[in-house]
């Protein structure tokens, strides 16, 4: 159906708005300058984005359009350079008119005012203004930066048409709703914006390192709504407030934070290694002060003649109080359980294993991983190594151990160092069950875990360094997920086997608070900051620069840079309570919470009773060795 030229009626329009496209191709212009417009079309308001005309050169415009689609062709010429959902588009048929568009490549888009989900107005000091506008549909626009003002008149003219009400997560974040608001009582959790990501975000988790380079950008959108909580109202201002900027907010933005004015950065020392042991157990064995290793060892690490002994301690293979004695028979036990588990799939003919999808698909995965994990490791490297045995073996114990999670790629990257320092099958394994009840979360099938981890990785960022944030939000970045593998798998690929060695030690002391691993994520991206704001990054280079940083990481300087974060952070007098939460500085209360832990003594009677119990089943095993559970 054709639309007439007295359909058309412009409301607003401001030049000086560009686009940064992020291509690939160098014959393309990466900063597009252009109109914003808004107009009604046979009374439709829509928001508007075309470039400047270039000379005697046109070409059909492209209009927004939903994922399920409408009519008209796929444009097969466009190319951001990456995959962003609002690269679903359609061209024009040629016999609709748009009259007033004036544009001149693929770059147009056209969004319906009804269609308007949240806007994110955003400022830093390299002076590029900019709005982000994402549809009811899930998908982002490209970021609109406003090099010559403009964003108060245009927000004044949308407000005709739409109500933008202030989101209490995010000072900048505005949510759209119509004058007749009944859906201003909607909360986060009613909208699911990317219930269609779920695909994508399996094969994410099947080989994070390679979709890490395919179709991220919709990962990226998937993990941006994960990143709204889902606990707070959308509506926390007025609907009758006209107007979310005020009048001196022009030119530009003002630079919202999470209201954290913190103090000056302490500077910290790291030790030494620990290199005394027996000097902490009593005449019988006990380890008298654990809580004086745990600090000796986050200060330093621990010396490799002493790594197997303490590991052991740290993963829970032996209860800190337990003796010399009853050490020599927790060994005896857990030994005789997991020769039993062994058994059981040593003991599975080709036949019967033809007819189990599941151990076969286990297998399968186990014996290509272990092929190429830390061959470059002397105790890995060659073919018909006994090491890479040990690790076939002790991987596909784990399944039978816990048939549920099985086997998940990244978890021989977790195995590998419990096997070199241990040098014992049986060890390994019980070590690489207590790291297991650590981050096992962050493998299960519906990433609650990593999509949680990344929300706080965000929130500690936002407090930190709202400038970074602001700018990773301009390049569609501001979700965090090019960190993804760093916290599947605390960094195993990110530093060398010696400095993972030390970093994990450090991390099992569980000092200075739980999540210190996200401290560890924000020192390195501040390391980092100079690099990324100062330079011509767009999302592509900036997935290519972090993933580029392996091996090139002091860990001493991100361990000290990491701790001095959370002193920083804790000296903090008006701490937001969300920092405080991911911190571990503010719990709250829960009837749960009343009930006691198991004391070590109760853990060392458990062990021991199994002896005299026969075949204990995996699962008393497991809770046997338990360590505390990755929140």
């Amino acid at each position: 159906m054709e639309q007439n030229v007295e359909d058309y009626k412009l409301i607003f329009e401001k030049e000086g708005v560009y686009l940064h496209t992020n291509a690939k191709r160098s014959n393309q212009e990466t900063t597009i300058p252009g109109f914003i417009r808004i107009v009604e079309r046979a009374g439709v308001p829509a928001l508007e984005w075309s470039p400047l005309e270039y000379e005697g050169h046109r070409a059909p415009a492209v209009l927004y359009s939903k994922k399920d689609g409408e009519a008209g062709e796929e444009d097969t010429k466009y190319d951001p350079g990456y995959e962003p959902d609002w690269a679903v588009i359609s061209t024009v048929k040629k016999e609709r008119q748009h009259v007033p568009v004036q544009d001149s490549g693929q770059w147009s888009f056209s969004l319906p005012l009804s269609e308007l989900y949240s806007l994110r107005r955003a400022r830093f000091s390299l002076g590029r203004n900019f709005l982000v506008l994402t549809s009811r549909g899930g998908h982002p626009l490209p970021p609109l930066h406003f090099h010559r003002g403009g964003t108060r008149e245009l927000l004044r003219a949308m407000h005709r048409y739409i109500v933008l009400d202030q989101s209490p997560v995010d000072g900048r974040l505005f949510l759209a709703y119509p004058h007749d608001s009944g859906a201003l009582s909607q909360s986060f959790d009613k909208l699911h914006l990317f219930d269609d990501s779920t695909d994508l975000v399996s094969r994410f988790i099947q080989d994070p390192y390679a979709t890490t380079f395919g179709g991220f950008s919709k990962v990226t959108n998937f993990f941006r709504e994960a990143l709204r909580p889902p606990d707070f109202p959308a509506h926390s201002r007025s609907a009758q407030d006209p107007n979310p900027l005020h009048p001196d907010e022009e030119p530009g933005f003002e630079l919202i934070t999470c209201g954290v004015e913190l103090g000056p950065r302490p500077n910290v020392n790291r030790g030494r290694p620990m290199d005394k042991w027996e000097e902490f157990l009593d005449p019988e064995g006990r380890v008298m002060n654990p809580e004086k290793i745990k600090d000796l060892v986050f200060r330093g690490g621990i010396m490799p003649s002493l790594r197997r002994e303490v590991w052991k301690f740290l993963l829970g293979f032996y209860p800190w109080n337990s003796t010399a004695k009853e050490r020599e028979d927790i060994l005896r036990v857990k030994t005789d359980e997991y020769f039993r588990m062994k058994v059981q799939w040593k003991s599975v003919s080709e036949e019967q294993e033809m007819r189990n999808s599941l151990l076969r698909g286990y297998r399968s995965l186990i014996e290509r991983d272990v092929s190429r994990t830390d061959r470059h490791n002397t105790f890995f490297s060659g073919n018909d190594n006994p090491g890479l045995t040990l690790l076939h073996d002790v991987l596909m114990t784990y399944c039978m151990f816990n048939f549920d999670l099985g086997y998940v790629q990244g978890m021989s990257d977790l195995l590998s160092p419990l096997l070199f320092v241990t040098q014992n099958e049986v060890e390994s394994f019980w070590c690489l069950t207590g790291f297991m009840e650590l981050v096992h979360q962050n493998f299960e099938e519906s990433q609650e875990a990593m999509k949680k981890q990344l929300l706080q990785l965000s929130i500690l960022l936002k407090a930190l360094d709202p400038e970074l944030c602001d700018f990773l939000d301009s390049q569609d970045s501001g979700s965090l997920c090019f960190c993804f593998r760093w916290l599947l798998i605390w960094f195993k690929r990110e530093f060398s086997f010696e400095d993972i060695l030390t970093l994990w030690e450090v991390q099992w002391t569980r000092r200075p608070c739980d999540n210190f691993h996200l401290l560890i994520a924000c020192s390195i991206l501040e390391s980092q900051r100079g690099e990324l704001i100062g330079s011509d990054h767009d999302f592509n280079t900036i997935l290519k620069h972090i993933n580029e940083l392996t091996m090139k990481l002091d860990l001493q300087s991100v361990l000290r840079g990491a701790e001095a974060i959370f002193l920083q952070l804790v000296q903090c007098k008006e701490l937001p309570l969300k920092v405080q939460q991911v911190l571990g500085l503010y719990v709250p209360f829960s009837s749960e919470d009343s009930s006691p832990e198991p004391t070590q003594s109760s853990e060392t009677t458990q062990l021991l009773s199994q002896s005299h119990a026969g075949a204990a089943s995996s699962s008393s095993s497991n809770a046997a060795a338990r360590v505390p559970t990755y929140p």
